[in-house]
């Protein structure tokens, strides 16, 4: 008979973690993040809790992980620790430990709760060189007039087709300046959907409904992820009570 596998002490301390994603690490997957922050945390010699069974595992979870592609600065997971340490101090170390361009923002103690229910909805900045404003506005304008906006995209459960326009709360056309790069800016706010909808989506979506046709790769930043309040549109912190 084989060995039961030993049980492992349930975590004293869980802490959350924001962190972003910057530069060239945008094209980081969440695959290769998860290896490089469990690599981190070794490194910065981190107590880490981990899970009972016969591969035991550090106790981490994600939520709401951007695409790969994407640049982020509200990205967000929860660790769970086998002996209590000072926040500030954990967040120092493990920034130091990570790579450039994966920065750790703020760790704060666990409140009750599921972290990843906290996140409902997106905000995301989506620059497009060489975009006239008038031609991001016009696309923008048709997007919005429509009830529906359906999209395919390959998932791991296959070909998917789902509404893009249901999950958009907000969409806004301005113009940027980088000196040598300039062209239009999209604001949106993007309700968390299962499947999700992201703003790969929302540009297929533009494409279809106003012709929207971008001449070269969009850069695209969330600047924040948390609860969404229906009465302002405005999207809390989720580390916050």
């Amino acid at each position: 008979m084989r060995d039961q596998p030993e049980q492992q002490a349930p975590p004293v301390q869980r802490l959350r973690v924001r962190y972003a994603k910057r530069g060239r690490l945008r094209f980081t997957s969440h695959r290769d993040f998860s290896r490089a922050f469990e690599r981190a945390l070794v490194r910065a010699r981190i107590p880490m809790a981990y899970s009972s069974g016969f591969n035991p595992h550090p106790r981490i979870s994600y939520a709401g992980a951007s695409p790969t592609g994407a640049a982020s600065e509200a990205e967000y997971l929860e660790i769970g620790l086998a002996d209590v340490v000072e926040p500030a101090q954990l967040a120092a170390d493990l920034d130091e430990a990570l790579p450039e361009g994966l920065d750790v923002l703020e760790v704060v103690e666990a409140r009750p709760g599921s972290l990843a229910d906290r996140l409902e909805a997106s905000h995301w900045q989506v620059d497009l060189a060489g975009v006239p404003v008038a031609v991001a506005t016009a696309a923008a304008e048709a997007f919005l007039a429509r009830d529906s906006v359906a999209v395919e995209r390959m998932t791991k459960k296959g070909l998917r087709t789902f509404d893009s326009r249901a999950a958009v709360l907000g969409l806004e056309v301005t113009a940027y300046d980088a000196g040598e790069v300039s062209g239009a800016r999209l604001d949106v706010v993007l309700r968390h959907a299962v499947p999700a909808v992201r703003p790969d989506d929302l540009l297929t979506a533009l494409a279809q409904v106003g012709g929207l046709q971008p001449a070269g790769a969009p850069l695209m930043t969330r600047l924040a992820q948390g609860p969404y309040d229906e009465g302002s549109g405005a999207i809390g912190d989720p580390l916050s009570s």
